[in-house]
């Protein structure tokens, strides 16, 4: 049997995608190093310049290691012919296929399998044995039209995936011992528009499921947070972290962005959110074609006023076949980065200054990882915590009291 390593890059989606190909390799081994496999499998990003860059970088790693190349994920969209005709890759194929992917490496000529932008995974996946959390993809697809992405054209329109599938899912897992489950899509703001559902409607019925302890979710757009979604917050199961993406601060560039939500609303919703006791994380986009330095600087005393304490931010990469693509008004690449600096430093800041001010808060911590003497977890604010103790406390949940809140997160003893 033939052995194969799977190697992910980007987001939490393309997490979940990985674990239904390792669910579906069933004539194959399944190695842990690249070093050991003859077939490695490329699960790609492609939502910026960089990302393309490091599955790029990585297949010529490969290819000089001798091993067969497979690309999947949303690199196989926008990047598999190229690399395909150049020869730098052995086959790819589409989100569609991801369930064949057996069948597929087993082919013995070089191959190209795009599939279509329409389908929903059919099969559900019920082992994350390797993760201390569970993540759960809702829906695939965007239907928003923003001028630098290229997400909706590599992973299609928005579709939710069917309600009782996913309550399945996260039945048998919690069953299995997962107590966190993070819901990940595309866009999973628009769960159920084309279901006569609601992401409120999901996350209720989530909550009743015996084991859940814990639900993490991924990007929400300002404009999808109502107010059947606000009567959830005080749910003592929802992180109290929620992660809404700005893109901006300046209601001229979020035009020009093609953006649907609006610097006054997205102030409010924040503002309110923060006095419930959350967190809140964002997207940010510096650089962007048209962001003059007049615009970059009422921007940036907007993004003062925002109670933001976990930041997403990158400089503008040009994606080709985007509206923002045929714009003039480039922005030099070292201002847009000097920007960003800017931007991390604020929210390093409040990050600092918000746990400070919760410090008398009890922290409910999974603990996931090791780094040096510490026990590593996040808390339901979606902080890092390190953690002292004499006990293996990989995959468990802890309840920290006392701690000392320093620049680059919780630390304390137990």
């Amino acid at each position: 049997m033939k052995r194969v390593f799977l190697k992910t890059f980007g987001c939490r989606t393309n997490v979940y995608d990985s674990e239904v190909m390792l669910q579906n390799l069933k004539d194959f081994i399944i190695v842990d190093n690249e070093d050991q496999a003859d077939i490695v499998v490329v699960n790609s990003c492609t939502v910026t310049n960089s990302a393309d860059s490091s599955a790029r970088n990585y297949i010529s790693k490969m290819n000089k290691r001798d091993k067969r190349v497979i690309l999947a994920g949303c690199g196989a969209i926008s990047k598999g012919e190229k690399l395909f005709k150049e020869g730098k890759i052995f086959g790819y194929f589409g989100h569609s296929e991801k369930s064949n992917i057996n069948k597929l490496l087993k082919k013995d000529e070089k191959f190209s399998e795009v599939g279509d932008l329409k389908s929903l995974d059919e099969n559900i996946v019920e082992d994350f044995s390797s993760r201390t959390k569970a993540f759960i993809k809702i829906q695939e697809g965007c239907n928003f039209r923003c001028s630098y992405c290229i997400i909706p054209f590599v992973r299609g329109d928005a579709r939710s995936q069917d309600e009782e599938k996913i309550l399945k899912q996260i039945e048998s897992l919690a069953s299995n011992g997962f107590g966190e489950f993070v819901l990940t899509g595309t866009n999973i703001g628009s769960y159920g528009k084309d279901k006569n559902s609601s992401m409120a409607k999901l996350l209720k019925r989530i909550s009743y499921i015996k084991g859940v302890r814990r639900v993490r979710l991924g990007s929400l757009e300002p404009v999808q947070i109502d107010e059947e979604f606000h009567s959830l917050l005080d749910s003592t199961w929802l992180e109290k972290h929620l992660h809404i993406a700005l893109q901006h601060t300046d209601e001229e560039m979020l035009s020009i962005m093609r953006r649907r939500n609006a610097l006054d609303r997205d102030l409010e919703l924040f503002n309110s959110i923060a006095n419930r006791g959350f967190a809140l994380g964002t997207d940010y986009i510096v650089g962007h074609p048209g962001e003059s330095e007049e615009i970059w600087q009422r921007a940036l005393e907007n993004f003062k006023k925002f109670p933001v304490t976990h930041l997403h931010a990158f400089s503008y990469s040009k994606r080709d076949g985007t509206h923002a693509a045929s714009l003039k008004d480039q922005v030099n690449g070292t201002v847009a980065k000097r920007r960003l600096k800017i931007l991390e430093e604020i929210v390093k800041e409040k990050n600092l200054s918000f746990r400070k001010k919760f410090a008398h808060v009890g922290l409910e911590v999974l603990v996931e990882d090791q780094k040096g003497d510490y026990q590593v977890g996040y808390d339901q604010f979606y902080n890092r915590v390190f953690i002292k103790s004499e006990q293996d406390l990989q995959k468990e949940w802890v309840y920290i009291s006392n701690y000392e809140v320093l620049e680059d997160g919780n630390y304390a003893n137990f």
